[in-house]
């Protein structure tokens, strides 16, 4: 680092979007493993209101910073950091997608959340198999699925699902052609939610868009917290003011 509070790219700080749930909660071992010279602002969606992505984005340019940043946008916030950069704001010099999309991810979600609809599996919790098979794999430690579980715990089953909802009718296809801002993907190469269809729509709009596969499954801050550190401070210090 060539200070203490800027990387060679200008870039002071990371203003982190957090996934389905929202809380923020699941970014502690990702920051842990940022050098401690960056600061970190986390967006923390509203745990009883749902707000689709057009209100997210006004939500989010609420708490931007006044010096440069880059905006890191996990999978269901994806499309938030997409059309947050279509915006152009002066001081954001980058986007990193995490298991991002700009339209529906998985057509067979249109079916599980159907199911999901149903009053008797709005309360309960999703079992650790699911969260294993589908979000973080079967080598995830028990504290990562006590996580897990808690930040879906503290959110309600009715925003929940009007997220996967929102989800299911995203396109962003169009903010996403019009942005400029350089962009990381970082594809977790065990992802079983976001294929690689995902990652090549993005690409065929953004051919500079650079790509990082990591060892991972879905959620790849979370289950691989340092390489994903590693791969993001490698893209900011690649910028140029």
């Amino acid at each position: 680092m060539e200070s203490q509070s800027r990387t060679r790219s200008g870039v002071e700080t990371l203003v982190l979007l957090p996934g389905m749930d929202g809380t923020g909660e699941l970014f502690t071992d990702f920051i842990a493993a940022l050098p401690p010279a960056i600061p970190t602002l986390t967006a923390r969606y509203p745990i009883d209101e749902f707000l689709d992505y057009d209100a997210l984005v006004a939500f989010v340019e609420k708490i931007f910073p006044t010096t440069p940043f880059l905006v890191v946008a996990e999978s269901f916030s994806s499309p938030v950091g997409v059309l947050l950069a279509a915006k152009r704001p002066p001081n954001m010099k980058g986007l990193v997608l995490c298991a991002g999309f700009v339209s529906n991810p998985m057509p067979r979600l249109a079916m599980v959340a159907t199911i999901f609809a149903s009053s008797a599996l709005l309360r309960m919790n999703p079992p650790e198999w699911i969260l294993r098979k589908y979000l973080i794999g079967e080598s995830a430690p028990a504290t990562l699925v006590q996580q897990l579980s808690g930040a879906i715990r503290r959110v309600k089953r009715t925003v929940l699902l009007e997220r996967a909802q929102a989800v299911i009718n995203c396109d962003a296809k169009n903010a996403l052609s019009a942005t400029v801002t350089p962009m990381l993907y970082l594809q977790g190469r065990q992802d079983c939610v976001v294929d690689a269809k995902s990652v090549d729509e993005i690409a065929a709009r953004r051919a500079d868009m650079q790509l990082k596969v990591i060892e991972a499954p879905h959620l790849v801050l979370q289950c691989a917290p340092r390489d994903s550190a590693e791969a993001i401070m490698g893209f900011v210090n690649s910028l140029r003011d």
